[in-house]
């Protein structure tokens, strides 16, 4: 068994030569694929730990993709996804939107999400719609790309929080073209509350999802598992274990990291979850982010909520500061309705914009903003250093860059 490296630039011509080689991994006729993003015109290569286990001949059997997890906790881990896995998940997923359709891929193909759209088009029948993503996400480009998906399929696509709300704040034909698909997964970071009533007073079918790369991408709709699919939560840490045909088969080269993560009730997430009376994940935030300010444990997830709850407050991202008096104290940077958008009038060093007071000048104050975290999440998780920014740094495929925004909080 051997692992090819497949380099992906963005242009439908690099996703199609994704596909085929998808399509042989699956069959059992070609190796198994390592899809990587290039400049246009480069060679792609395997990783090292990829490289030497197909080497080694310690590939897992059935291996058909592996993926390359963000690293948002170290270096990234190289994810062995086998075909049974990926069939598994494809399946369960076209079961529960409703049968069969067409995919557009608007997501980098080199990440679990957009890997399973491309597996999930072909898997049903049919090659995915591709946007054109060479110069980044573009509504305009949605809308296009959504014209070539002919008449009487049923039509699906996967977005991050992020591009459903450039489609949104664009409006006209991207949002007329996003409003006709059967079902727009969301996944990759949180969707807030008030940007799902947006869209779906805009007539758009949201489901989010709940999955990383060592699951195959989501595997938990609007908190409930995909058929076939476990969700438990861990006595003790609290942490979420999602089991089940669709988890990974381990990290390669990574025997440690495998055994810690991977056991007979599943993959045990880096996440802290609750499961609700009627059966619903709800996903707390992860276990590494907690905040530990004079002996009380704030979850940035809630805060967060809390946050976007006030009106006029776009997106939120709170991190724990070091202090030397507290250890930690709580720390936000928020984005408002109305402001601009990166590239729009950032502040000159990365994004930050402060008022004269180094608080905020539009919208919402400081005192509303914290205001809402006290009342929701009592004093000890009140934001001690509140900022704004133009957007939200961010890693992989919308996922908020905490390490990031911890760091443009330091500075200031």
């Amino acid at each position: 068994m051997d692992v090819r490296a497949i380099g992906v630039d963005g242009s439908p011509e690099s996703v199609d030569r994704l596909a085929a080689a998808l399509r042989a991994a699956l069959d059992g006729t070609g190796p198994a694929v390592f899809p990587v993003r290039v400049a246009p015109g480069a060679e792609p290569a395997l990783p090292g730990p990829v490289a030497r286990a197909a080497a080694d001949g310690t590939l897992p059997d059935g291996l058909a993709v592996v993926v390359a997890t963000s690293g948002s906790t170290g270096e990234p881990k190289h994810v062995a996804l086998t075909a049974a896995a990926l069939r598994a998940s494809a399946s369960a997923t076209e079961a529960r939107l409703g049968g069969a359709g067409r995919w557009l891929l608007a997501l980098p193909a080199e990440h679990v999400a957009g890997v399973q759209v491309v597996l999930r088009a072909l898997l049903s029948g049919s090659e995915p719609v591709v946007q054109d993503l060479r110069d980044g996400f573009r509504p305009e480009g949605l809308a296009r790309a959504t014209a070539r998906i002919g008449l009487g399929a049923r039509r699906y696509t996967s977005l991050v929080p992020t591009q459903l709300a450039r489609v949104l704040d664009h409006g006209s034909a991207p949002l007329f073209a996003l409003a006709g698909y059967d079902a727009v997964l969301i996944g990759g970071a949180a969707l807030d509350p008030g940007l799902r009533a947006r869209a779906t007073d805009a007539g758009i079918r949201v489901v989010t999802t709940y999955g990383m790369s060592e699951t195959c991408g989501g595997c938990v709709y609007d908190g409930v598992a995909l058929d076939g699919v476990t969700v438990t939560i861990e006595p003790g840490s609290g942490r979420v274990v999602l089991g089940g045909p669709v988890v990974a088969a381990g990290y390669l080269g990574a025997p440690d990291a495998t055994a810690e993560a991977f056991g007979p009730a599943g993959f045990r997430t880096t996440d802290l979850g609750s499961i609700g009376p009627d059966g619903a994940l709800a996903v707390l935030g992860r276990a590494d982010d907690v905040v530990n300010t004079g002996g009380e444990k704030v979850a940035p997830a809630a805060v967060e909520r809390a946050l976007l709850g006030v009106p006029g407050v776009r997106a939120a991202c709170v991190v724990g500061l070091p202090d030397d008096e507290w250890g930690q104290v709580v720390g936000a940077l928020v984005v408002l309705e109305g402001f601009p958008h990166a590239g729009q009038g950032e502040g000159p060093d990365g994004g930050l914009v402060d008022g004269p007071d180094g608080g905020l000048t539009d919208g919402p104050d400081d005192a509303a903003l914290r205001d809402a975290v006290r009342a929701a999440c009592g004093r000890a998780a009140v934001p001690r250093v509140l900022r704004r920014a133009a957007a939200l740094p961010e890693r992989g495929i919308g996922k908020p860059d905490r390490a990031a925004v911890a760091a443009l909080l330091r500075t200031r």
